[in-house]
């Protein structure tokens, strides 16, 4: 996730697991990519009223049966100190190690990325902290698995490129983990599934690590919302719209060209995340109404060539690519209770930063970029108001941590303060695998809307009915002691 104040640094780590998993990424591509694996039906169903129909029938289709109990209202175990493994160590994880070592009452105890310099740095900010000397994983594609099968290990932190997120995941939860998954969390719907079906049978939780969700601005509209200040929430817009086309073809900047690669495979929104989960908090989706449709529509694919033809060397390997993602993708995203979400994904293309973060209602609307606010009965005459003069309505994580540290306007510290207090006290996490799978669906989803002319797809309810119960989440009480 990147603050627009920020210095432009992409979420995912530049580790050494892309050689492998560029190639796993192209079997996924060929083999569970098409409209049959996303959505079960046919793998070619280019005709939109076909894709419609199926989509039809799939939403009165009954979820897959439980495998085991819901993670619903689940607590962590309580525990005095919180133990942390971490796999993947470049751009983001390598950040995010100096956040885990800066909370009371955690130990990062084992670290784990196939090149072995950026595991060396990371070892090193351990001792220096005062801390153990951390075990260390680097044999290889798959020796995360041995960080997975220690004992001393309570928390799995992933930040590998997205080919391996699914895998990690599983390993983790499978050898009685924890885990916490940066975006996005799996690329297909049946992983998906496979991901809530684990997480009900082992007890443990699995999350997306979403850190926008946690931003000032998110966590202030958010108590406003469940105050009404907004009325009866209609709509709202979430984004990820971001040029990243000098980092993509930047070949030191990301090990290997994994993230570029993806831009051959899918034409859908890659990253909806950032956009889609702070608007799913404040409509309370999975907490009292859940999305059930998505439609998604997106531009021809000109950014990246158009780069590379000004940019790139003719003998640069890029020029063997066939770019296919969408330059913008915009999806709307229905939800039972009759609003709207509009999803933006570009990184493509130049603008500047946005994740645009809107919210509508009866009685007025919030929008990001720059922050804005009007609302009745504090503004008149169709005039922008100052949503600076609401800092009162600051989540009280704000209020206790006004000037955090760390990246993305402190939105990284708060997050994983909250995770780590949330596993020490012994409290449910502010979200779940069913938030996780819900915010990544429209990455398979928006694909296979738009290969269907932007047909709808059904989005399955991952709680299996148990939307409709409200209960809490990121608009938290502060918790004794």
């Amino acid at each position: 996730m990147h603050d627009e104040n920020a210095t432009p640094v992409p979420d995912d780590s530049a580790d050494g697991y892309s050689r492998r998993a560029m190639l796993r990424g192209v079997g996924i591509a060929g083999a569970g990519l098409g409209l049959g694996a996303l959505t079960g039906g046919t793998a070619h169903a280019d005709d939109a009223r076909t894709v419609a129909s199926l989509a039809a029938d799939q939403a009165t289709d009954a979820a897959p049966a439980r495998k085991g109990e819901t993670m619903i209202g689940v607590p962590f175990e309580r525990r005095g100190t919180v133990r942390v493994g971490m796999i993947g160590l470049g751009n983001r994880g390598g950040g995010m190690i100096d956040l885990f070592l800066a909370m009371p009452g955690v130990q990062v105890v084992a670290l784990c990325d196939p090149v072995k310099e950026k595991t060396a740095r990371a070892a090193k900010k351990v001792s220096d902290a005062g801390q153990p000397a951390p075990a260390t994983y680097t044999k290889g594609q798959d020796d995360f698995e041995n960080l997975c099968k220690r004992g001393d290990i309570d928390f799995v932190y992933v930040a590998t490129p997205w080919d391996w997120h699914f895998e990690m995941a599983k390993t983790a939860m499978r050898n009685g983990k924890h885990v916490g998954v940066e975006c996005p969390i799996a690329l297909q719907l049946d992983q998906l599934w496979e991901l809530v079906d684990l997480s009900e049978r082992t007890r443990r939780h699995c999350m997306q690590l979403e850190n926008c969700c946690y931003g000032r601005n998110e966590m202030r509209v958010l108590r406003m919302a469940h105050a009404g200040k907004f009325g009866r929430l209609l709509h709202g817009a979430g984004a990820y719209i971001h040029d990243l086309r000098g980092l993509m073809f930047d070949p030191n900047y990301y090990e290997g060209p994994w993230r570029r690669l993806w831009h051959t495979r899918l034409r859908g929104d890659l990253y909806p995340n950032h956009g889609f989960g702070p608007v799913a908090n404040y409509m309370d989706i999975n907490r009292g109404d859940r999305v059930t449709h998505i439609s998604s529509f997106g531009t021809p694919s000109l950014g990246l060539a158009e780069y590379r033809e000004a940019k790139m060397p003719h003998g640069d390997p890029s020029w063997k690519e066939t770019y296919i993602e969408s330059d913008r993708t915009i999806s709307l995203v229905q939800t039972a209770k009759g609003r709207v979400i509009r999803l933006e994904h570009d990184v493509s293309t130049p603008h500047p930063y946005s994740r645009i973060n809107s919210l509508g209602g009866t009685k007025g609307v919030f929008e990001d970029y720059p922050a804005r606010i009007y609302i009745e009965p504090d503004h008149t005459n169709d005039s922008w108001g100052d949503f600076s003069k609401y800092s009162d309505w600051d989540h009280w994580l704000w209020k206790e941590h006004s000037n955090p540290p760390g990246g993305h306007g402190g939105m990284d510290y708060i997050m994983v303060f909250r995770l780590m207090q949330c596993m020490r006290l012994g409290l449910v996490p502010d979200f779940d695998v069913y938030d996780a799978a819900t915010w990544t669906s429209p990455v398979p989803l928006s694909h296979a809307s738009i290969k269907a002319n932007g047909a709808p797809q059904p989005i399955p309810d991952f709680t299996r009915g148990l939307w409709e119960k409200a209960r809490s989440g990121v608009d938290s009480q502060k918790p004794e002691g």
